[in-house]
């Protein structure tokens, strides 16, 4: 026996019983019911997803070359922060400087990435919203277009991704946009032509975007009034073709359509996306890009892999579900061609794979609800299956999500930064990760200095700003982008090998090493050779979390960048043994050029005052007299601030025990 639901036709909502016996439900109530099933899901969802915005996950390198090139259009009055080569189109980054430039983003927050996650947001909130009228469109009831949000929103795999500045995010909410118009029943005409800009804009936000086309172009032909069929489909098509010109149109105003020396060009930027680009390897090859990059989505949310997968092969045999299972499963085999695998691209499965997995939930309960054996019999394995999935997803979507909410994994990044601003010269010269550029431009670094790293091979005009290569740099921000990069990119590699780290934040992957290069081949050679600098910074974060021990927050920085005397941090240890001390300041020796502070100001030890001939500098007098060897130093006065300790810049390189490894 066939159910109501599965008689009417696709793309429809059910129309319940017959006018005559139904009551008439005015628009506004039926509006606020809409509200009632969709705003539960929606509000959690975006809760999960904006609660520590800026903590998890680490921001990464291509979040930061998307927030630079949207910080580059309101700030600089460029398209990018370097020459615009066709890598992308650049709608998407005009979008997102739209959104932070509408909403003061770039002045509410100390990191400009964190600015651009917000644009990310608001474009899920959308997406989640279509995506609800999308469900209900193909004819499935509130509960399960609130099902679908709720996984396309609070999956683990979700959360990160959304989190994340990625075009992909702001193409799927455009995508569903397409979709639901492209189901229109009614004004067709303006329906088709909303499908097709609203696609149009989807693929000049991300161009992988393209691959749905089928799935509109379907929607369109299947849906089509059969009297107008040819008249509004040519419109729709003309619509999508004039916005696809328009990005050819732009290279050929700028003369960069085909590719001639010195000049970048359209034909260049598709040749690589599309031919050029290395592939990602096999799946299983455990060392490729398709291995990792797989293995990550795997590892945020399994079941949600497996169970879409599943609902998908099972949806083949359900009608209003058959094009959204194909599309699903076909997205997902396009990953095995051998080519490149963006690790943003399950980005366009979520939606995909949230309408398979409610819709076959629904579908289960209608054929539970039924009398036909066949149906009562699938209905059973597929709830069934629902249902384990649901508890083995509990446990871990909690653990993923708690993670999500508490963990603060950016903050080796914005120690890094602070780092930097406070300790670096203002006219050094750095490579970093594409994450920090806007942020390190911010604090007052020269444009031309603050190098991504990327650019530092590939751009013939940052070459030309960096003529004796390695040696034309100060400093090396390395992130886990930085230590895995490929083999290709010499002057980083070379300027890597050749400095020495001089502060360090973070561990494991969220590791940010802030490395001093050694262009004369000497200067750093003790640092590079027995890790002082690691070892300063290890002992000074100890130093930091005893309760005995007082530091002023500007000092704070310093004790754990690794340019503190070794000698300061095992006495200011010793002391607090005895007492609480209190630091006035920690400065360096004039005309030392090795940069490290050697010499410290104590305001007051034991409770009692050290400044001037008050009863606390006689004791810091006593005990810096008293010590012998390696530990002493070559003056210990009195003065206005507190008792001066001065060491020699002969520090020993054996005081300290190095970190591990």
């Amino acid at each position: 026996m066939t159910s109501t639901i599965d008689r009417v036709p696709t793309g429809t909502i059910p129309s319940g019983p017959p006018a005559g016996l139904r009551r008439r439900v005015s628009p506004w109530r039926a509006r606020l019911g809409d509200a009632l099933w969709l705003l539960p899901p929606l509000v959690l969802g975006l809760v999960v997803n904006a609660l520590n915005l800026g903590g998890s996950p680490q921001r990464i390198d291509d979040e930061g070359t998307y927030t630079a090139q949207a910080w580059s259009i309101g700030n600089l009055g460029e398209l990018t922060h370097y020459t615009y080569w066709y890598d992308h189109p650049p709608l998407g980054w005009m979008q997102i400087a739209a959104w932070v430039g509408l909403t003061d983003g770039w002045n509410r927050y100390d990191v400009a990435v964190i600015a651009a996650r917000e644009a990310m947001l608001a474009a899920t909130a959308a997406a989640a919203v279509l995506l609800w009228f999308v469900v209900r469109r193909i004819g499935f009831a509130r509960f399960t277009a609130s099902a679908a949000v709720a996984l396309f929103l609070l999956s683990p795999l979700a959360v990160q991704f959304h989190r994340q500045v990625y075009l992909d995010n702001i193409a799927t909410a455009w995508l569903l946009a397409a979709l639901l118009l492209a189901m229109s029943r009614r004004a067709q005409l303006a329906g088709y032509i909303g499908a097709a800009a609203a696609f149009g804009i989807a693929v000049l936000t991300k161009e992988t975007y393209l691959l749905a086309l089928p799935l509109v172009a379907w929607f369109m032909w299947r849906g089509a009034d059969r009297t107008t069929r040819r008249y509004t489909l040519s419109v729709a098509s003309a619509v999508l073709g004039l916005i696809g010109l328009a990005y050819v149109a732009f290279a050929l105003v700028k003369g960069e359509v085909a590719p001639a020396p010195g000049r970048v060009s359209l034909w260049d930027g598709l040749a690589f996306q599309l031919a050029s680009r290395e592939g990602s390897g096999s799946l299983f090859d455990p060392e490729s890009l398709m291995s990792r990059t797989v293995g990550l989505w795997w590892q945020l949310d399994a079941v949600l892999i497996v169970t879409a997968l599943a609902a998908a092969v099972a949806a083949l045999f359900v009608r209003r579900l058959r094009p959204w299972a194909i599309a699903l499963l076909a997205l997902t085999a396009f990953m095995f061609r051998g080519g490149y695998l963006p690790v943003p691209y399950v980005i366009m499965l979520l939606p995909f794979a949230a309408v398979v997995v409610a819709g076959m939930g629904q579908v289960a309960v209608e054929a539970l609800r039924s009398h036909g054996a066949l149906r009562r019999i699938g209905g059973v394995a597929t709830a069934v299956g629902l249902i384990v999935a649901v508890l083995a997803a509990g446990p871990l979507w909690a653990a993923q999500l708690r993670g999500f909410l508490l963990a603060d994994l950016d903050r080796p990044l914005r120690d890094a930064e602070a780092w930097m601003s406070q300790n670096a010269p203002a006219d050094s010269r750095m490579l970093v990760d594409d994450a920090m550029w806007v942020d390190l431009v911010r604090a007052g670094f020269e444009r031309e200095n603050v190098v991504w790293y990327y650019k530092a091979d590939t751009d013939t005009d940052v070459q030309q700003l960096a003529p004796d290569g390695w040696r034309d740099y100060d400093y090396v921000i390395t992130t886990d982008s930085m230590r895995t990069f490929p083999t290709e990119f010499p002057t980083v590699r070379q300027a890597i090998e050749n400095s020495a780290v001089v502060a360090s934040f973070g561990e494991g992957a969220q590791k940010v090493d802030v490395r001093l290069v050694d262009t004369a081949q000497a200067a750093l050679a003790q640092a590079a050779d027995d890790g002082l600098y690691a070892a300063r910074s290890v002992a000074g974060q100890q130093v930091l979390q005893n309760p005995d021990v007082g530091v002023p927050g500007e000092e704070q920085d310093l004790l754990t960048s690794g340019v503190v005397d070794g000698r300061i941090l095992l006495t200011l240890g010793q002391l607090s043994s005895q007492g609480r001390i209190d630091v006035a300041d920690i400065t360096q020796l004039e005309g030392d050029p090795s940069g490290v502070h050697r010499q410290l100001i104590v305001s007051s030890f034991a409770g009692q005052d050290a400044r001037g001939d008050a009863a606390g500098a006689d004791a810091l007098l006593r005990f810096y007299e008293s010590l012998t060897g390696p530990l002493r130093p070559v003056s210990v006065e009195r003065g206005d601030a507190g008792v001066v300790i001065t060491f020699s810049p002969d520090e020993p390189v054996d005081l300290l025990p190095r970190p591990t490894s």
